[in-house]
């Protein structure tokens, strides 16, 4: 199993790492070239900056078993596809039951911002609580993931 964030301003990166840490898992950390990051325990890999570039690239890499942290319900519908669990930096978890819904939920708020009649007010501030809940949930789905048993 290797965890892989889309670390692209990804709120949760330390915390993904501490964990991941505690029960020896990889991690690979992917960004585009607008973004430097660095990390004692985390692989980084640079791709270009083009449109949905790193995106591309974690899906190339995950395979089934691995773990990606991601807000991009397409990266995360992606990854479901290849047997790959996938987590927001909420904590939510996407699973098969609710992709679907979180992906016309995209949707319709990006036909929202479209429209000049409405406008949409953007995510609060990050708080403990939220990197306490992501903590816990992360937590739980990497347990999850190293009691299930290999696929032969």
């Amino acid at each position: 199993m290797t965890i892989f964030i889309d670390a692209d301003a990804c709120p949760v990166t330390r915390i993904a790492e501490r964990i991941a840490k505690q029960y020896n898992i990889p991690v690979t950390l992917l960004c585009d070239t607008n973004h430097v990051l660095t990390s004692d325990y985390s692989g980084i890999i640079v791709v270009g900056a083009g449109t949905d570039a790193v995106d591309l690239a974690l899906i190339n890499l995950c395979k089934q078993g691995d773990v990606v942290v991601t807000q991009d319900y397409g990266v995360a519908a992606l990854a479901l596809g290849k047997g790959v669990r996938a987590i927001h930096q909420s904590g939510r978890w996407y699973t098969d039951d609710n992709i679907d819904a979180m992906l016309m939920e995209r949707h319709m708020a990006k036909k929202a911002r479209r429209s000049a009649k409405n406008h949409l007010k953007g995510p609060s501030k990050r708080t403990k609580e939220d990197d306490m809940r992501f903590a816990e949930s992360f937590e739980r789905m990497i347990q999850e993931a190293k009691n299930e048993p290999d696929e032969v």
